[in-house]
């Protein structure tokens, strides 16, 4: 059982934590690391609401899927959907790279767009290693919350 303390710092941390998992994923493109260290802020994220309510608040509170008890632990939906963003994510780093061998460029050329008429930011540049670094963010995510599910029901 955790105390209050845990539950309300918890409450407190992960808004925080996801804001600036976004932001690192959004300026990956311009900086080293964008896709990779926001994946690994977001299971910190979700490893701080397990710890702090544990893995069935996670799974029916957070996630929104019905905890069903006697399954085994590789069988349940949490892990399932894990694996599927795992998938999901691999998928895009591998299209984005071959994305570029479309254009007869080499693997993982990158380009850019620049949006203009953007409320607040008036122009934005949108690069091709964006979607590059959404993979990477969920094949990590995927990865370490399979890892931290089967962990965590041991």
């Amino acid at each position: 059982m955790t105390t209050v303390i845990m539950k309300t710092t918890a409450r407190i941390m992960v808004p925080i934590i996801l804001v600036l998992a976004i932001s690192l994923l959004l300026q990956g493109h311009n900086l080293p690391g964008g896709g990779f260290i926001a994946g690994v802020l977001t299971t910190v994220a979700f490893a701080l609401v397990y710890v702090a309510y544990g893995l069935d608040y996670l799974d029916a509170g957070v996630l929104g899927r019905d905890v069903e008890p006697g399954r085994g632990i590789f069988e349940h939906r949490s892990v399932t959907a894990f694996r599927r963003t795992f998938i999901l994510g691999l998928a895009i780093a591998v299209a984005s790279g071959l994305g570029a061998l479309a254009f007869d460029e080499p693997f993982l050329s990158q380009t850019f767009v620049i949006v203009e008429s953007i409320p607040i930011y008036h122009e934005i540049e949108v690069a091709s290693a964006l979607a590059f670094d959404l993979g990477v963010y969920c094949v990590v995510v995927g990865v370490l919350l399979t890892i931290l599910s089967v962990v965590g029901a041991e």
